[in-house]
């Protein structure tokens, strides 16, 4: 028998953790063995239509005596059964407590995605020893982001199906308030969110006095998003007005290089890996307006960013700064006005050239106007014989 640890030190909390997680994992089992022997004990004894009866009822007991809910019962009972059947290695280490309930109801929850019997088995290894070392959230996101990439044919036909039960709901609740809900893919989403944020926190000052001065209003951030989305959906035209300036967001996704070129299936992830989406869903979104959305193209294995592609006109300063530094001097041949005092002109025009390292060159505001109206074009887009250009430039945006 092994010695005790000593009170009141993380080496106890350590092992009270596991003693809980053995503790779960011996409920789970019971229920699983008394629900196996009431079942069989119908199939054996009791006609077809008492054995419908009474099946529905073997959970309403189980429930009455832990003290749970029928519905918290059955969900550990279908955990259980699915962990039993795929993920051997994980019921085996729940019932020695190296992972605890929450955790198996996270592995159990990924795994009905799966349905390749080989994925299974890799998650199993895989999952269990990400959870031993990990919070259930991260756990969740890293089982997430397996399933999609394990399985990106089926996960991506998954996520076209939920994509086609998008909706947004009014339900209007006590006291003259209401909920609006809305279920729309992760990307939109994420758009969205970051649009209230910034809008938010520039309009925590809009309220003046008789004289025009700003008063300082306290509001949380999530009053100020819900005033600021009510003022988008209930005062905003509908309609693009010309010249009217546009509601800008930075969102950052990361795609695999192999994925972009079609060699492999897999999902576009948020920089932060808490969402993900098909692929074509991001490389085939026009967005309007000042949207801006960062594309991290990113080597499969060293994860290192190979490119950065930018869905917007203007370039961010980081990308400014790589191209100044870059090529220091005006991109017109013989133009030696500095890199730093020169505008950034598309070699192919956007929107059909994209705003990146090998579509821009800093040219002076005298031959970036010449070369919009077309003066003298095959000299300013002549190549610098003794310049040495670097096409890709590898950089991080922050989103």
């Amino acid at each position: 028998m092994s010695t005790p640890p000593p009170p009141g030190t993380l080496k106890e909390l350590r092992r009270a953790a596991r003693e809980r997680a053995k503790a779960e994992a011996h409920e789970w089992a019971v229920m699983v063995a008394f629900r196996d022997n009431a079942l069989a004990r119908l199939r054996r004894d009791a006609t077809p239509m008492r054995q419908l009866v009474e099946r529905q009822a073997i959970s309403l007991q189980i429930a009455r005596e832990t003290l749970m809910s029928e519905a918290q019962v059955l969900s550990r009972l279908a955990c259980a059964d699915r962990t039993i059947e795929h993920a051997p290695r994980t019921w085996e280490a729940f019932g020695r407590g190296w992972v605890d309930a929450a955790r198996v109801q996270v592995i159990a929850r990924a795994l009905e995605k799966l349905e390749r019997d080989d994925s299974r088995q890799r998650f199993d290894v895989e999952a269990l020893a990400y959870a031993r070392t990990h919070t259930v959230a991260e756990l969740r996101r890293w089982a997430e982001r397996f399933v999609a990439r394990v399985e990106a044919d089926l996960w991506a036909a998954r996520a076209e199906a939920e994509r086609a039960k998008r909706f947004v709901r009014v339900e209007h609740l006590d006291d003259g308030m209401a909920l609006l809900q809305a279920y729309l893919p992760s990307h939109h989403a994420a758009a969205i969110e970051d649009r209230l944020n910034s809008l938010a926190k520039a309009h925590r000052c809009d309220v003046v006095d008789e004289d025009g001065s700003p008063i300082t209003v306290k509001r949380t951030l999530a009053e100020l998003r819900a005033d600021v989305l009510t003022h988008l959906l209930t005062s905003a035209p509908v309609d693009h007005v010309p010249g009217t300036p546009g509601l800008r967001c930075d969102i950052a996704v990361t795609i695999d290089a192999g994925v972009l070129t079609g060699a492999v299936s897999g999902p576009t992830q948020s920089a932060d890996g808490s969402w993900q989406v098909p692929t074509d869903w991001v490389l085939g979104s026009a967005w309007a307006g000042e949207a801006f959305w960062h594309r991290l193209l990113t080597d499969p294995i060293t994860r290192n960013t190979l490119a950065h592609d930018y869905r917007g006109y203007s370039p961010p300063e980081l990308l400014r700064q790589a191209i100044q530094f870059r090529d220091q001097v005006c991109a017109t041949p013989g133009c030696l006005v500095p890199a730093d005092r020169c505008e950034l002109d598309h070699r192919i025009p956007w929107p059909r050239g994209r705003t990146r390292g090998d579509n821009l060159d800093p040219r002076c505001k005298r031959d970036h106007a010449r070369k919009g109206h077309g003066v003298a074009l095959e000299l300013l887009t002549a190549s610098p014989p003794l310049r040495e250009h670097v096409l890709n430039i590898e950089f991080m945006h922050a989103a």
